[in-house]
């Protein structure tokens, strides 16, 4: 009887995956290690609870502005390279927002850290050029990258878990809790120069838009921008105004550039395919929730119920093992895609889980008076978000235009990128609503919080809706090559 050979990642990939597993186990800690110390944290920079949602915000605005440039910097002078760079600069600003002394500092340091997010595909690339003499380097590339995936999504949970677990031993001081993930991103550093070869890579030929990056990246400031100085100056103040309108006009000379370079950031063409936008417009509205939300809910349940008349009353130790269980519920809904998709079609499985995911958060409209209330609602809001996560890609795959399954998939992260910072900034401001500057009271208020998951249930819903009018067969007869995973969990 002839005996099934065993799943293994080859001998000249193993040793590179053995690497990246480390450092993409590192980078799902930075993802899950600093929520349940949001609080913590504004305390300690005499900030309102609020006014942390601003990190978020600068730290996807980097995110989504630098990933696609330095990931074409990657194909042209070499993939290892750019990931030291990268992981050299992370490492200096997890150090910084150790060290911060005021909101300023730590924003400018929170913001540089979002260059971490470029480690994923970078780490990508260099897997597929190491498994190209390989036999079958297609399903090899496919092995490695669910390797250090699942590293990915087993450091969140980590860090949620060892966030609660520091910050007991080191008796909440918070330098040295916050200096946890700074000597593990200096470790990555080493663990890539160390055991990362430097391998002859194929470079490719072309250019980065780098005009097109520079109108998109002063559109996207001057709106967050302009939504920052609402908090600062009020709704009656002319200047968050005009700084909407720049914003907005340069989106005109961005769409010309876009359609005029042969190697365009966003290729508009491919965003405009029937069975496209739907896709894109949910990625960007999931964004919302999926890396909106996240902080909101951390300063909730540690917002005391006896002195406030609601929140969870949480310490730091008891928030981590809630965003543990939300992040195990993503992983159940990745799992479940597959086989629902399968009995159901991709078009009705996107459909349901946009639709969990609204249900969630809805529900917390009304269950939020317990911590078995906000589980459940967050177990079903994650469940949705988890089959998005998997569904996403390969459904922006199979709608690409031949030619196009990279720039697709690439896409429903940059979209989701921009749908989270845009996020956090409304959810800054909605959390700050009825709060004079001159308040003592650092909580934000309990309307803030509805307003919040009435946002990211109303979007959740507005997406389900979206794919409705998607074509019946989308989704369902291509078979594209996979999609490269979502670095945010």
């Amino acid at each position: 009887m002839s005996r099934r050979p065993p799943v293994s990642t080859p001998k000249a990939v193993g040793g590179i995956v053995g690497a990246l597993f480390f450092v993409e186990l590192v980078s799902g800690m930075l993802q899950g290690y600093y929520t349940p110390l949001m609080t913590d944290i504004a305390r300690n920079l005499d900030i309102h609870d609020a006014d942390v949602n601003w990190f978020e915000a600068a730290q996807l605005l980097v995110s989504a502005m630098l990933v696609p440039v330095l990931s074409k910097l990657g194909d042209l002078y070499g993939h290892r390279r750019l990931l030291v760079v990268a992981a050299v600069v992370t490492a200096v600003a997890t150090w910084g927002v150790a060290f911060a002394p005021g909101f300023s500092s730590y924003l400018v340091f929170w913001a540089a850290q979002g260059i971490f997010t470029v480690w994923l595909p970078l780490e990508v690339a260099l897997i597929h050029i190491r498994s190209a003499r390989e036999a079958d380097p297609a399903a090899t590339t496919r092995r490695a990258t669910g390797i250090i995936v699942a590293a990915l999504q087993a450091g969140a949970i980590l860090g949620a878990l060892s966030a609660g677990l520091f910050s007991s031993v080191f008796d909440d001081n918070l330098v040295l809790v916050l200096s946890v993930p700074a000597v593990a991103t200096t470790a990555v550093v080493v663990v890539i120069l160390r055991w990362v070869p430097d391998a002859h890579e194929p470079h490719s030929h072309g250019s980065v838009d780098l005009v097109g990056a520079a109108l998109l990246s002063t559109s996207l400031l001057l709106v967050v921008g302009g939504l920052m100085l609402i908090r600062v100056d009020g709704l009656a103040s002319p200047w968050p105004w005009l700084a909407f309108v720049l914003g907005l006009a340069l989106l005109v000379p961005f769409a010309r550039q876009e359609r005029r370079h042969d190697d365009p950031l966003i290729d508009l063409e491919v965003m405009r395919q029937p069975s496209m936008w739907p896709v894109q417009l949910t990625a960007l509205l999931f964004g919302v929730s999926i890396l909106g939300a996240q902080i909101p809910l951390s300063t909730y349940a540690r917002t005391d119920p006896d002195e406030y008349g609601y929140g969870l009353g949480l310490s730091a130790g008891g928030v981590a093992p809630v965003i543990g269980l939300y992040v195990l519920s993503l992983l159940v809904g990745a799992a479940l895609f597959a086989r629902v998709s399968a009995a159901l079609t991709p078009r009705r499985t996107l459909i349901g889980a946009a639709a969990l995911v609204g249900i969630g958060y809805l529900g917390l409209l009304l269950l939020h008076g317990s911590l078995a209330e906000v589980v459940v609602c967050m177990a079903t809001a994650g469940v949705g978000s988890g089959a998005l996560v998997a569904a996403l890609p390969a459904a922006a795959a199979s709608a690409a235009p031949p030619g196009g399954t990279a720039v697709a998939t690439g896409l429903t992260n940059t979209t989701k990128t921009l749908g989270g910072a845009f996020a956090s900034s409304v959810f800054a401001l909605a959390l700050a609503s009825g709060v004079t500057a001159d308040s003592d009271d650092t909580a934000a208020p309990l309307h803030g919080y509805l307003t919040v998951w009435a946002i990211c249930g109303v979007t959740a819903l507005v997406a389900a809706l979206c794919l409705v009018f998607v074509p019946r067969g989308a989704f369902s007869h291509a078979d594209p090559a996979p999609a490269t995973p979502e670095e945010h969990v």
